[in-house]
């Protein structure tokens, strides 16, 4: 960490790595102060309490004696991150909210509204690593298992220069041995997992009160027949395996069905026992694509389209104003709407929206 003696303001969510981050930010000798952002104004789920949450960050600061400010980004959240993931699956895409948070909320709203109070810099409690050099550089951190650089590819080299990440050099247990050690009962608390504002509600169900199911056709791919009937194309993505509902049909085996495409215009399930065609290799289509380091070399990157996933050899391409990878290695289920993200050794340069379907032809 540098910058020392600058003013901070820390993105503290009441949890494990927001609080440790502000804790090591004051030991290193910052001067720290934390800002609670509530992001969802419907507060029905268990999992994403607010009230609940706000309370721990604000015993957080108590003890760690620092200010707490709270902001209310949810009309930015809603107008920014929620409209655009329902437009996406609307479109028949799988969008990721977390990484339109990102770019939206913490490093845009949560940016400006601290340099506004005066701060310098903001540190948040993601896995991440920040390299100054000629150029700053976004790597992946100490923790690769915890590593979040696959949501932060969309920063800009202004606001990342002035981003702190405490963890950079931490692996979980040891944030977890800290939080024990700063006697709050933290570090048993669990970690906010999936999409916030659904919280433990079924997926399903919650996409239902925003776009209404419209039932349709489900198409073998390799006959071409109508075997099933599905509940609404939003209710399915590519790739997936469970909640199809397709069993005793004559003839067929019982081996498991996967979800090969679907068809918004003829709202056309298209299904396969066979995964064959999931696997793609060759050109893809991005859309949304944000460079943080422009000096990389194009040829030499590698790509991964889930969080975690694993990273294959690609190539990118600029034609016009239109970005494309060709993809020199298999990846299974690839769907429109993930985001494929950049990589160059450990560092994370940038990436794009897939919007191209990625189907191995027959």
């Amino acid at each position: 960490m540098t910058d020392l003696n600058k003013k901070v303001a820390v993105g503290i969510s009441g949890g494990v790595d927001s609080s440790v981050a502000a804790y090591l930010l004051i030991k290193a000798g910052y001067e720290v102060e934390g800002i609670f952002m509530k992001n969802w104004e419907e507060d029905d789920s268990e999992e994403c309490n607010s009230k609940e949450d706000f309370n721990d960050a604000q015993r957080v600061c108590e003890h760690l004696g620092i200010k707490l400010h709270q902001v209310n980004f949810s009309d930015e959240y809603w107008e920014n991150v929620f409209e655009h993931f329902i437009a996406d699956i609307k479109r028949g895409f799988t969008p990721n909210p977390d990484v339109f948070c990102n770019k939206e909320i913490k490093f845009k709203q949560f940016y400006n509204y601290a340099l506004s109070l005066g701060f310098d810099l903001i540190a948040t409690g993601h896995y991440a690593k920040r390299i100054d050099s000629v150029n700053i550089q976004l790597h992946i951190p100490k923790d690769k298992i915890k590593d979040q650089t696959y949501f932060l590819y969309t920063m800009n080299n202004k606001v990342l220069r002035k981003t702190i990440f405490p963890l950079e050099n931490l692996e979980k247990s040891e944030v977890k041995s800290i939080a024990k050690n700063m006697k709050l009962g933290l570090e048993e608390k669990k970690e906010s997992m999936g999409i916030c504002f659904i919280g433990k509600r079924n997926f399903s169900s919650f996409i239902d009160e925003y776009i209404k199911p419209v039932e349709g056709p489900i198409i073998d791919y390799k006959s071409n027949k109508k075997i099933s009937y599905h509940k609404g194309l939003s209710k399915y993505t590519i790739g997936q395996r469970k909640g199809i509902n397709i069993g005793g049909l004559k003839h067929r085996s019982d081996s498991a069905w996967y979800v090969i495409d679907k068809n918004m215009v003829t709202n056309t399930l298209v299904v396969s026992q066979d995964q064959s065609p999931l696997y793609y290799q060759g050109e893809i289509e991005l859309e949304n694509i944000n460079i943080i380091n422009e000096e990389c070399d194009y040829k030499k990157i590698k790509v991964r389209f889930r969080h975690g996933g694993a990273l294959r050899s690609c190539e990118l391409k600029k034609v016009t104003n239109k970005y494309s990878i060709t993809l020199n290695e298999e990846e299974r289920g690839i769907a429109q709407g993930q985001a494929a993200v950049f990589y160059n050794g450990t560092e994370c340069i940038g990436g794009g929206t897939v919007i191209s379907k990625c189907l191995r032809k027959n």
